[in-house]
């Protein structure tokens, strides 16, 4: 059965609280927080972005999955942030891991679900034969506008998945998508910050695609929310997952191991993926774990996956609850020079 081969995740140790934020545009930062379940949000360093973010990923993964970078035929990397307007941040990545050149590459966007667009899109291949294994990515420097409500959680962050039918760590067991063309956010090519529908980014956005893809899958698989020992659902806040997890019936404890947002905030397509490391680096053979993405656009991606027996002999070299333990807080000017929200400004480096 197709599956995850290895697995890796960061996050940025540099973080700003959600009161800082709120000291420089107003507002009361405290309410603001429980009213999102955010209390803080991880920073990007000035020299990283979602290529450097994803080759640290990507070599975790390689090291949790013990095999030849050669082997794998193909490399997407899923992002709204991507560098470069043109030029794929895949090939980049796939020559820093040593993947290339006899391989296929690409970069996918579908807002904050394209990481398990890359995910589905490997499986395919694998299942086909067409490649050993597949690198599939989610990544994101992720985009709020200054004063904008984005800002309080929008972070960066990403992880890593190697797909293959070799040795799996977790076998996928189905995968099922819910796509609609719903406008609740977007960013025009050639603009700095995204803009959001407001009132489309609830009901009619997130919750109607993470409750059909969910109900769908459980639906055809012939399963409960009982069955499962762990889910995540895309972590836009902290209150949103906890929220449609409620709906479709599953326990506040089935969720807690995956939610991050809190901690690190908005990792947009990094959200979901880092959310199942966390759960990978603690899964037991035989576990049963459900998780649903969420990209605005809309749609969703939902995986029924299982732990296998070598999960526990090929954890995670760097389990992603112990890299958010170390972080350094920066002020707001640190943040905004170290995200590029200062325009106009030469910045020169030591």
């Amino acid at each position: 059965m197709t599956g995850i081969v290895g697995y890796g995740a960061y996050v940025p140790k540099y973080r700003i609280k959600v009161e800082e934020i709120a000291r420089v545009w107003g507002g009361d930062g405290a309410h603001t927080s429980r009213g999102l379940n955010v209390f803080e949000k991880s920073v990007p360093a000035m020299d990283e972005d979602v290529i450097t973010i994803s080759v640290e990923c990507a070599r975790l993964a390689l090291s949790n999955a013990g095999i030849d970078p050669a082997l794998i035929g193909a490399v997407y990397i899923g992002s709204e942030s991507h560098p470069y307007a043109v030029k794929p941040s895949a090939t980049v990545v796939a020559e820093a891991v040593g993947a290339t050149p006899e391989m296929t590459a690409a970069d996918f966007q579908f807002a904050c679900k394209a990481g398990t667009a890359a995910i589905q899109t490997c499986m395919g291949l694998t299942k086909s034969g067409m490649i050993k294994y597949g690198l599939a990515i989610g990544a994101d420097t992720s985009q709020g506008k200054p004063g904008d409500v984005l800002e309080f959680t929008a972070s960066a962050g990403g992880a890593a998945y190697i797909i293959g039918e070799d040795k799996t760590i977790a076998d996928i067991k189905d995968t099922y998508s819910y796509t609609t063309d719903t406008p609740d956010f977007w960013r025009r090519e050639g603009q700095d910050y995204p803009q959001h529908g407001s009132r489309f980014t609830g009901e009619p956005a997130y919750f109607k695609h993470i409750l059909n893809a969910t109900k769908k899958i459980l639906e055809r698989n012939n399963m409960k929310p009982e069955d499962f020992e762990h889910v995540v659902f895309h972590q836009p806040n902290g209150k949103f997952p906890l929220n449609v997890g409620a709906q479709l019936g599953f326990k506040k404890e089935q969720m807690q191991v995956g939610l991050l947002t809190p901690m690190i905030g908005n990792t947009y397509s990094g959200a979901t993926p880092i959310g199942l490391s966390a759960i990978l680096d603690v899964a037991e053979p035989g576990d049963l774990i459900l998780a649903t993405s969420y990209g605005s656009g809309a749609g969703s991606d939902s995986f029924i996956i299982e732990a296998t027996d070598r999960i526990g002999s090929r954890r995670n070299p760097k389990p992603i609850r112990e890299q958010i333990k170390h972080k350094t807080y920066v002020d707001y000017s640190v943040y905004a020079k170290n995200k590029g929200k200062i325009k106009g400004v030469c910045l020169q480096r030591d």
